[in-house]
């Protein structure tokens, strides 16, 4: 496990205090390792889990060479390209039950679709391309070429190799294709355990009384929500206040229970709270814990290190910088924990702009974006106050528009680039 200075050192212009966003990805990338844990489940409760190893077929699949389709099998050598084909009907071959009898050479077998293929047969021809006469059948001059509608024994997967490597995420074609292998139960990852919650004073939780300069908490709802629907097991611990005492207590009991802390609020360059304070001595100092300065806009402010063994990512209290620091950072971090790897890639879209944008060059910016279709081109405007504590702007929103450091604005036509939500939150 690579320490913060060593990551830090094996990075090309790390500066803590002016970080471009591309960097900061790459340092937790190098940070981070899966949890080692793994535990066998039973097939359906696979469904979402990542797999700890790869999974070898035991079988081929299919096991034999079979009929693709409804129709007739016989030797495809007997097809001529500019000749009918004329053949005498031997018997049905019906699926899950093997063929017992022969077939001669101007012969041909009815077949269901599965059935296996006899020996010596190739081709199978539609039922639909025939005409059948009494026991004979006749295939048109052309239909088909030899071996067509003929699937191959190990077709499928092949026994001995693999069939779905480690790290893969086990969706709904995994687990039939588990099940076709007769595999009832499987290693997966352990889920990952976060622990989150919000700092200061002037948090409300629900169903407390309003009062003068306080808001209630919205970033512990956002949180729970993007981390439940990563499918990890969450562990809410509710508001901290700004105390030295209760954040450490709040700190120690995530880290004695969780693979990862998330935190909103208290990262901020010069904030007179306790929150630094605490993570660097938890983290063992400096060395243990990194505040950013990030290039970027919303959530500049940013802590990421170790408290134990639990990652520790303090993000801005503002919501959306919440979740702009979340879904950039955070959430890639959180794959690489559950054993996720490579990386899913950012789903990074081509749109035209729609509205004119004024940016300052050397940050990176996410704005809060709607991408339509227009005339059959993808058409992307910024939408609501960009504000980074409106979260209504948020909810309306079906994409981030990404404007790289080094662009200056956009007009509007111009094409730009476009981070869908679905698939990042």
């Amino acid at each position: 496990m690579k320490t913060l200075e060593q990551v830090a050192a094996s990075l090309q212009g790390y500066d803590p205090q002016a970080l471009r966003a591309d960097t900061a990805l790459r340092f937790l990338q190098a940070m981070v390792a899966p949890v080692p844990q793994t535990e066998d489940v039973q097939l359906k409760a696979a469904l979402g889990r990542v797999l700890a190893h790869d999974v070898v077929s035991p079988i081929d699949v299919p096991a034999h060479d079979n009929s693709a389709m409804d129709g007739f099998a016989f030797d495809g050598t007997l097809l001529q390209a500019d000749q009918a084909l004329s053949l005498e009907i031997a018997g049905t071959a019906l699926a899950g039950k093997a063929w017992s009898g022969t077939v001669g050479r101007t012969q041909c077998l009815k077949i269901m679709t599965g059935a296996v293929m006899p020996s010596g047969l190739d081709t199978v021809v539609p039922q639909e391309l025939v005409r059948i006469d009494g026991q004979r059948i006749t295939i048109p001059a052309g239909a088909l070429r030899r071996g067509d509608n003929r699937r191959f024994k190990g077709e499928d997967l092949c026994q001995g190799k693999p069939a779905l490597l480690a790290g893969d995420t086990v969706g709904p074609a995994a687990l039939g294709l588990l099940a076709s292998l007769n595999i009832a139960q499987i290693a997966v990852r352990r889920k990952l355990r976060v622990a989150f919650f919000s700092t200061g004073d002037e948090i409300l939780s629900l169903g407390e009384s309003p009062r003068e300069g306080a808001v209630y908490d919205s970033n512990r709802y956002t949180l729970f929500g993007l981390l439940t629907r990563m499918g990890v097991e969450v562990l809410d611990m509710g508001v901290v206040r700004d105390d030295p005492q209760a954040l450490e207590a709040a700190f120690q009991q995530a880290a004695a229970q969780a693979d990862a802390i998330i935190t909103s609020g208290g990262v901020s360059v010069g904030e007179a709270d306790h929150t630094k304070a605490v993570m660097r001595k938890l983290a063992g100092g400096e060395g243990g814990v990194a505040f950013w300065k990030i290039a970027m806009r919303p959530g500049r402010p940013m802590a990421v290190g170790r408290i134990g063994p639990a990652m520790l990512f303090g993000l801005p209290g503002n919501p959306v910088a919440v979740m702009v620091s979340y879904t950039q950072f955070a959430l890639d971090a959180l794959h690489r924990l559950s054993g996720l790897d490579p990386l899913p890639a950012r789903p990074l879209l081509t749109a035209i702009a729609g509205n004119a944008i004024k940016k300052q060059k050397g940050r990176r910016e996410y704005l809060r974006g709607q991408i339509i279709t227009v005339n059959g081109q993808s058409v992307a405007k910024i939408i609501g106050n960009q504000g980074s504590g409106v979260l209504r702007s948020m909810s309306e929103a079906n994409c981030f528009i990404v404007l790289p450091e080094d662009c200056a604005g956009v007009e509007v036509g111009d094409p730009l680039l476009v981070e869908l939500f679905e698939g990042i939150y």
